[in-house]
């Protein structure tokens, strides 16, 4: 049994992974904040599943808050890891307000690493993005390409974090997995995002906003997978950087067809023009995944829809509620 310290653990992939853990048998201490970044019945719904278990204990707190840190409760207790899975997302969002995302994803990250300083943590895991790639790098994207171009604050702020990470292992002996997610969807997901705002568009009768033509295509990666490998990335590992992906892109409008598929409804599509902080692609190159971790994808994007929609109908009674945009 170890004991871990999970922040943005009632976030999307922060309880999955956070759920995994405990199921293994460990002891977890779950930080986050509650934020209003999307509706907090979401964020609610996951940490009460969570709050269930014994060996689960919850504190509201923002990393970004350094004296918040220094005087949480959890300051004297021991911990095998940190996993620092709380972020400010959302690459649109982060044009209309970038402070945010550099208090959250990047001085949250180095009061964290610092933590781990102080308090003799070896293991630290950093969620990252597959933003950090940028508009020029060519797919798949492997983890070897430059990535000191990023298009929006976000990934910016995700690259910062990433440097930071490095410096501690350089300077501090830090053993540092940074994972970078491609695309995440499945039950609960966050709202904001393609695959929970299809699923209740589609279901409720309402209009789905898409973001260019719809020929954009991601690698959407399922939830369970991407946690699967976020719990195998506290194995020590020195310093590396990891791709997370689903390893088969698919096009924005190929998505849309199996919500409709698998809701049996049809969509009515309101397309607006892209982006410029929106990539045309991603694609993840998962060798050092495999190689590292011992981790494939193993859900595919249809198993995965279905499986979200079944959740969203058994939720529908709030989660057609909440708002999407």
């Amino acid at each position: 049994m170890a004991r871990y310290l999970v922040t943005g653990v009632a976030g999307f992939i922060g309880s999955r992974t956070a759920e995994m853990l405990l199921e293994a048998g460990h002891q977890l201490v779950g930080v986050d904040n509650l934020s209003d970044a999307y509706d907090l019945r979401v964020k609610e719904y996951r940490l009460e599943r969570l709050r269930e278990q014994s060996r689960f204990r919850f504190e509201r707190l923002d990393i970004a808050d350094r004296s918040a840190i220094a005087a949480a409760a959890f300051q004297g207790e021991h911990f095998d890891a940190v996993l620092n899975l709380a972020a400010r997302a959302g690459v649109r969002a982060s044009v209309e307000n970038p402070w945010v995302y550099i208090e959250t994803n990047v001085t949250g990250a180095l009061n964290l690493l610092e933590f781990c300083r102080s308090r003799g943590i070896a293991k630290f895991v950093l969620a990252s993005s597959s933003s950090v790639y940028g508009a020029e790098s060519s797919i798949p994207y492997r983890e070897d390409q430059d990535t000191s171009r990023p298009i929006s604050p976000y990934a910016a702020s995700k690259k910062a974090a990433e440097a930071l990470c490095y410096t501690f292992h350089f300077l501090h002996g830090l053993d540092v997995t940074v994972l970078r997610y491609f695309t995440v969807y499945g039950p609960a997901g966050r709202p904001d995002m393609s695959v929970f705002r299809f699923t209740q568009g589609v279901r409720e009768g309402r209009p789905i906003r898409v973001y260019g033509d719809g020929s954009m295509s991601r690698d959407f990666s399922y939830v369970d997978d991407i946690a699967r490998g976020t719990v195998a990335a506290i194995a020590p590992l020195g310093y590396e950087v990891i791709n997370l992906g689903g390893d088969q892109p698919h096009r924005v409008t190929e998505l849309i067809r199996l919500i409709e598929k698998h809701l049996g409804r049809s969509a009515e599509i309101e397309f607006e023009e892209a982006h410029p902080a929106d990539v045309l692609a991603t694609w993840a190159d998962i060798h050092r995944a495999e190689e590292l971790l011992g981790w494939r994808p193993q859900v595919s994007l249809e198993e995965g829809i279905s499986r979200t929609v079944e959740w969203y109908e058994a939720e529908r009674h709030w989660a057609g509620q909440i708002s999407v945009y």
